[in-house]
């Protein structure tokens, strides 16, 4: 190793520890004197992407990641995370084109599903069978079953829809297919594959295409019926409550939060109903001084009870997880409390969401800071109480004209 080679690699060492420190900028000041020249190795210049995406300085962190790809096109690792950095900021015709390169990830790669048909690519295919499958997770699935519907009216094909059993029963209420099936099953003769998040790409999804028609799913009718009588007498407003999402996620530590943490939400006549599934349920036990908290993880199957308690419920306030997508394509209300670092779904530097009507978003302002979220939640459900207790009294006094 040459005396360049050696100060290249302690200069990369030396940001490796700041950056797992989180000293973003600092990280960042390191760099930028040390790249001045603007010719050093991609290794340096990835770390500047992470320091300037993790301060939230997107444009730049686009700029450096489409140098890297435009060096080394065969990085997929690069083009998948420019293609987020695209989609984050609304750049959908380049964000979803690059988006296909996140299965050829080394981790990711076994997740592909090897199809001996080709991939759709949005043409007319009038007389043929078009199989569309899910992919990823839960989220995923019920944010873009949207589209199957456009795909059908675009391709003119027999459409075969895959999902996963969880998710089943509801897809059965969407539009655009003519056989759906359960992921795992043997599907029927195809000649052609997409999967649901290849489907914005296969039919040019812009921002202005949003958000299309909502609702698309819907709870089965005998379940709502089934919690709203488990519901009955209890204090409205109701706020179905979920803090923490899969622990696999790789943004979880961001992303979720304690039980505890919620407690400036407490609200004397607000009943809070916990969806929370999975580790973090237990924490319902106890919930915050003051809360009215009521757990019903042991009483929800699966997510067609979740389906049916959203569509009761005054509002959902949920961290960053599938209960929040299963919401909005329901058009039920939801707020999202969201990290400094979002996923790229709900754009950066806005309150709503192109993708579902009705849904507020509320941002961190700096990094790992939720008390000014929470104190914006606490306001936004103090108002909804109010609204609640002048909704009251004019329900009675109908009652009492009849």
């Amino acid at each position: 190793m040459n005396p360049e080679q050696r100060d290249l690699s302690a200069l990369w060492q030396q940001v490796d520890v700041l950056l797992k420190a989180e000293c973003w900028a600092e990280a960042e000041r390191v760099l930028c004197q040390a790249l001045s020249s603007g010719t050093a190795p991609v290794a340096l210049w990835r770390q500047l992407y992470m320091a300037l995406r993790q301060q939230g300085k997107f444009v730049a962190a686009t700029q450096v990641m489409d140098m890297i790809v435009q060096v080394v096109p065969g990085d997929m690792s690069a083009r998948f995370d420019l293609s987020e950095m695209l989609l984050l900021q609304g750049e959908f015709t380049r964000g979803w084109r690059e988006y296909r390169f996140r299965y050829k990830l080394d981790h990711t790669r076994m997740f592909e599903r090897h199809m001996q048909k080709p991939r759709w690519e949005g043409q007319p295919v009038k007389g043929k069978t078009l199989l569309i499958h899910d992919e990823q997770g839960y989220g995923d699935t019920f944010q873009f079953l949207r589209l199957v519907e456009q795909a059908q009216e675009r391709s003119g094909a027999h459409i075969v829809l895959e999902v996963n059993p969880e998710a089943f029963n509801l897809a059965r209420s969407v539009r655009g297919y003519d056989q759906l099936i359960v992921r795992g099953t043997l599907p029927p003769p195809f000649d052609l594959h997409c999967e649901l998040m290849s489907l914005p790409a296969a039919l040019g999804l812009q921002l202005s295409h949003l958000p299309g028609r909502v609702p698309y799913l819907f709870a089965d009718p005998e379940r709502v019926e089934k919690w709203r009588l488990r519901f009955a007498g209890l204090p409205r407003p109701l706020v179905g409550l979920v803090w923490a999402g899969s622990p696999t996620h790789a943004n979880d530590k961001r992303r979720s939060i304690a039980l505890a943490d919620l407690a400036p939400l407490a609200q004397e006549g607000i009943t809070f109903l916990a969806l929370q599934k999975g580790p973090a349920a237990g924490q319902a036990t106890t919930p915050p001084p003051g809360m009215s908290l009521l757990s019903l993880s042991s009483e929800i199957d699966d997510f067609d009870d979740t389906a049916a308690i959203l569509s009761i419920v005054d509002t959902l306030v949920s961290v960053d997880s599938s209960p929040v997508h299963l919401a909005g394509a329901l058009g039920r209300p939801a707020w999202v409390l969201l990290p400094f670092l979002n996923d790229w779904r709900w754009l950066i530097q806005r309150d709503d969401s192109p993708w579902y009507p009705g849904m507020r978003l509320f941002r961190q302002p700096v990094p790992g800071q939720w008390e000014t979220v929470l104190q914006n939640v606490a306001a936004a459900l103090k108002e909804l109480k109010g609204k609640a207790d002048m909704a009251v009294p004019s329900s009675m006094n109908m009652s009492e004209k009849h």
